[in-house]
């Protein structure tokens, strides 16, 4: 990789430290040290270790659990860098908090997606560095900084190949992620297609009332696509669905594992033979089992770091 390292400076909040290491020796550049510490009650503090005038920073800093203590501490840090007369500052973000509530589905509703957005902008970031957001247009909330959108496509894509899975059939969880899942189809040899058509409870956050398979999963491996788990009842739901419809294997697929109150127990539970998933959000030791494989986003994030320092193009890493 060919770039002034003196002007490459990467900084790790406390949201994801291990992705920040692997990213930074893939680079063969070092973590700025920071200082991140509390006050007795509860603020954050944020000591920047060495100087960062002019530099180009990248803050590693995924909006994972806990959310909103994440987030706090990435907008000091981007306040920190930005009255340090740092020269460029872009957010790297594994994982997009608040992204679900990307519009208004019912009257008196936020767009958190929209809000994070700005107060990225308000704190001081120039441009972030996205993956697998979970709607396209969150892109186009940023009103000043610019986003580099990533997809964990070629992560995913080339373990499976590994897998060299028999009549295989790409399954969206929902109808939007029909454009996920039929990239994925279009690269694993135009694999069918097919579709979950679920229905949720409204008065119920998380909860379905309906699902329904629309297409043919008898006799196939199915893989079912989405961007995030959270507390895995919908695809747990989708696997048994597909399972009663003549499915023989299923096997998931996402980038965020969020996994919320215990969900990795009840994928170890469930018809799902395999989560492949990436450490786009840290293992919790206390939330996992043996079905879960975690694919790096190391080496794809420092291409796109190298790329953006160097000022060459992103999308070539998806050609």
């Amino acid at each position: 990789m060919k770039y002034d390292k003196g002007t490459l400076k990467l900084l790790s909040g406390t949201g994801n430290p291990a992705l920040a290491k692997e990213i930074a020796a893939k680079l063969k550049v070092k973590l700025t040290p920071t200082t991140i510490k509390s006050f007795a009650n509860g603020e954050t503090y944020v000591q920047i270790g060495k100087t960062v005038r002019g530099a180009d920073c990248y803050v590693i800093q995924p909006t994972c659990t806990p959310v909103n203590d994440n987030l706090m501490e990435l907008f000091i840090m981007l306040d920190a860098l930005k009255r340090a007369s740092a020269g460029r500052i872009t957010v790297v973000m594994a994982h997009y908090g608040y992204a679900r509530q990307d519009r208004k589905a019912a009257g008196r509703e936020p767009i958190t997606a929209k809000l994070i957005a700005s107060l990225l902008e308000t704190a001081g970031a120039d441009r972030v560095l996205a993956v697998d957001l979970h709607a396209e247009q969150i892109v186009g909330f940023f009103n000043k900084g610019l986003v580099d959108h990533l997809y964990a496509n070629p992560v995913h894509l080339s373990y499976i190949k590994s897998l060299k899975l028999k009549d295989l059939v790409v399954v969206s969880p929902d109808v939007g992620g029909v454009k996920r899942a039929r990239a994925f189809a279009k690269k694993l040899n135009d694999a069918p297609l097919a579709i979950i058509d679920k229905r949720r409870d409204p008065n119920v956050h998380n909860k379905m009332e309906s699902l329904a398979v629309v297409g043919d999963v008898k006799g196939k491996t199915a893989l079912i696509v989405d961007d995030m788990i959270d507390t895995a009842g919908t695809i747990i739901q989708g696997a048994a669905l597909l399972k009663k419809e003549g499915a023989t294997r299923i096997i998931a697929c996402c980038t965020h594992p969020v996994l919320s109150n215990n969900a990795a127990a009840k994928i170890q539970a469930s018809v799902i033979e395999q989560l492949i998933t990436t450490n786009s959000i840290p293992e919790d030791p206390n939330n996992t089992c043996d079905k879960i494989v975690r694919l790096s986003l190391a080496p794809l994030l420092a291409k796109a770091i190298n790329r953006i320092h160097t000022n060459k193009s992103v999308s070539k890493l998806f050609d």
